[in-house]
């Protein structure tokens, strides 16, 4: 029998994900060509899934699914072309996804940028911002019909959100000096605050959305990061340890598929179990109670909206 308790922060995707069937079963992964997206959509593919991998440079995805159909025995792992710093690129992707694929089990909104330097989308967003959190935001919902009932969202945010919550009177930097970590930090603040608006929106349905902390791994969301932003990250994260990448995906896949998160939503996870609230100034785990207040993931969601230029309702 199953015993998640033993799952921990050294627990591999692959052993969440033994012994679930995912057969019949359709997954997309954004930024799935490197990574914990790729390694995500690796295990959800050897569990039976058919996989649409997102990736901005095609050739590279094309790539990995070559390399995931021929380590899985799973043939049914695609690609798609997605810039989320683009809003009118989102809006084709969707329609795309839309007309090929009749229905949606699984949703994982993994891609993202960290520390950049000061940057703007397509649309003239801050870059963090508008991709980490507006892309997704856009791209869900223009998904939504595709979802079916038992569905699950899972957006990966990280421990980053204590850094900041969300800055509503400033989300572009347009009135304060531009801080990377501040930005990224509010980027996943509303990464967490988007699983609690989609929650109230969609539970009805039967379809539910958490985030998560997929740990400190060493990927390519790090190319930005300079020596003093490693000695940053250490003064807040005392004792830190960085994980695998097979590792680093586990609470990802675990938010996807565990039999013990069914009809649940609104939370958020770290080491594939669900966190608590942690208010505490110097904080190394839990979630913070500003990104799980529906007040603020309500604003959050009328914000997204108008910057976005589409209002969303979801009949149940």
């Amino acid at each position: 029998m199953r015993d998640a308790s033993k799952f921990g922060a050294d627990t591999t995707a692959a052993e969440v994900a033994e012994g679930i069937d995912l057969t019949g079963k359709v997954a997309l992964v954004t930024g799935g060509s490197s990574g914990l997206g790729q390694e995500t959509a690796r295990v959800l593919a050897s569990r039976g899934a058919e996989v649409i991998l997102t990736a901005r440079d095609v050739a590279k995805g094309e790539a990995v699914a070559a390399a995931i159909r021929e380590a899985t025995g799973n043939r049914a792992v695609s690609v798609e072309a997605l810039e989320l710093g683009a809003l009118a690129q989102i809006r084709d992707f969707a329609t795309r996804m839309v007309a090929r694929h009749a229905h949606l089990d699984i949703l994982v909104n993994n891609a993202g940028v960290m520390a950049c330097p000061f940057a703007k989308t397509a649309d003239g967003f801050e870059l963090q911002f508008g991709s980490n959190h507006l892309g997704h935001f856009l791209t869900t919902c223009l998904l939504v019909p595709a979802l079916r009932a038992a569905a699950r969202i899972v957006s990966v945010s990280s421990r980053g959100h204590h850094i900041s919550p969300v800055v509503f009177d400033d989300v572009q930097f347009e009135r304060r000096p531009y801080d990377k970590w501040a930005a990224y930090g509010q980027s996943k603040t509303a990464n967490v605050l988007f699983a609690v608006g989609l929650e109230q929106r969609l539970a009805p349905r039967g379809i539910h959305a958490v985030a998560l902390h997929p740990g400190a791994i060493m990927t390519e969301l790090s190319r930005h990061l300079q020596a003093e932003d490693y000695e940053f990250l250490a003064s807040r994260n005392r004792g830190m340890t960085f994980k695998s990448v097979e590792s680093g995906s586990a609470t990802s896949v675990y938010a996807a598929t565990a039999p013990e998160l069914a009809g649940r939503g609104g939370v958020y996870l770290e080491d594939c179990h669900v966190a608590a609230v942690n208010d505490a100034p110097d904080a190394l785990n839990g979630v913070k109670s500003y990104a799980l207040d529906p007040g603020n993931a309500e604003r959050l969601w009328e914000l997204s909206e108008q910057l976005v230029g589409q209002r969303f309702a979801f009949a149940s």
